[in-house]
């Protein structure tokens, strides 16, 4: 858990900065002891791929990383490794934040050609939300049609489930991990508390042991040695920080990570969207009416009161929402770079900004819903079906 004297929180269940404020992610750097992504590290993975780094690559938004220079070692020596991400299934629909890192696996399971496990927390969500055991599994699979309809590879990735996958070699990790964690650890890393029910405390190495090859024997036996590279924001570090702790103790490599800043919320960059609050986020279910109201009505604009002191002062870019958000989704380079200069110089308005990013945001949302039509039930089946990969390390 990051706490300091400024009050600012970042763990796996809570993101939030004094008095409202922007998350200071160098400060966040220090405490957790990761290293910043550099462009060097960028121009490595174009060099080795041979492709464009993506767009969360080159503009930062994936922007620390722990032991990635490793992993592009081993990629080098011509060896392989594995990707693991995941899902904590706590809502029917995922927002365009929850989108982020499954878009940015996608392209390194694309540019490495290597296989890929995406874990589904349904456990954690039904500890953490108040749901049952039966909600949770449901909204499992309905989350699992949203990613596959990332576009995944089937015959390079397993999604599982954690109540239908847990068990076996999996679970043996996980008491592995267990009896390297002591109680008063634990509470240090996430903040637990007295009140909190021992299935919390008990839940981490569920989340950790995906980093170990020998956890998925249909997949990696013999291959104990295999390097995993975890992309994901950067609140779930403390999972992994506690993981790359006991990885050597019990024999296993320590997990690589890539860790991205957090999509802020339409009213603010104040830490995660709240999921409590349906204006505050684009979810891959609205339709364009939907997004045209919601960025015109709720989205923060770095633009001045009136129209004389924006064509005088220009907009404020570092707190301007239409203007991050195209920063993440805006593909073209140079278009982003002149609306920002135009907006930045007062020459281009805020209602001609947003209008952009409405165009951006529905062409996105309406890809991602006509792919997750043709997702079926047999599809997610098959991606969870616990079989071996075909091209797994072709």
């Amino acid at each position: 858990m990051a706490t300091d004297e400024d009050n600012q929180v970042v763990n796996p269940w809570d993101v939030s900065a004094k008095d409202g404020g922007k998350i200071d992610y160098d400060k966040l750097i220090e405490k957790f002891g990761c290293q910043r992504l550099d462009q060097s590290l960028v121009n490595r993975v174009e060099r080795l791929t041979s492709r464009p780094a993506h767009v969360f690559l080159r503009r930062g938004v994936f922007f620390a990383h722990r032991d990635l220079n490793e992993i592009l070692d081993v990629y080098e020596r011509g060896e392989k490794f594995y990707l693991y991400t995941g899902r904590g299934p706590s809502s029917e629909a995922l927002h365009l934040g929850h989108l982020v890192p499954f878009m940015f696996t996608k392209y390194l399971q694309d540019a490495f050609k290597v296989p890929l496990v995406i874990q589904l927390t349904d456990d954690e969500k039904c500890m953490w939300k108040n749901l049952s055991v039966e909600e949770s599994r449901r909204l499992a699979r309905e989350n699992a049609k949203d990613i596959i309809a990332c576009g995944f590879d089937i015959s390079r990735t397993f999604i599982f489930s954690d109540f239908d996958y847990v068990g076996g070699a999996f679970y043996q990790n996980m008491v592995r991990v267990a009896k390297c964690v002591t109680f008063n650890k634990v509470v240090g890393i996430f903040g637990f508390t007295h009140e909190d029910h021992i299935g919390k405390i008990s839940f981490p190495p569920v989340q950790a042991v995906p980093s170990f090859p020998s956890s998925f024997p249909h997949l990696f036996a013999g291959n104990d040695n295999l390097r995993c590279l975890i992309p994901c924001a950067i609140d779930q570090d403390p999972y992994f920080r506690m993981t790359r702790d006991v990885a050597p103790r019990i024999g296993y490599q320590k997990p690589a990570l890539i860790e991205s800043s957090f999509f802020p919320a339409l009213q603010g960059e104040t830490g995660k969207m709240s999921a409590s609050d349906p204006n505050s986020a684009i979810y891959v279910t609205d339709t364009p009416k939907v997004i045209k109201n919601k960025v015109n009505r709720y989205a923060f604009s770095g633009g001045q009161d009136s129209i004389e002191n924006h064509r005088k002062y220009g907009a404020n870019l570092e707190v301007d929402i239409p203007v991050k958000y195209l920063s993440f989704f805006l593909e073209d380079d140079e278009e982003l770079e002149h609306i920002k200069k135009e907006y930045g110089a007062g020459r281009l308005l805020t209602g001609e900004v947003k209008k952009r990013l409405i165009e951006v945001l529905s062409e996105i949302v309406e890809r991602h819903q006509k792919a997750r039509a043709s997702v079926t039930d047999e599809m997610v089946d098959a991606f969870m079906a616990v079989r071996p990969l075909p091209y797994m390390f072709s």
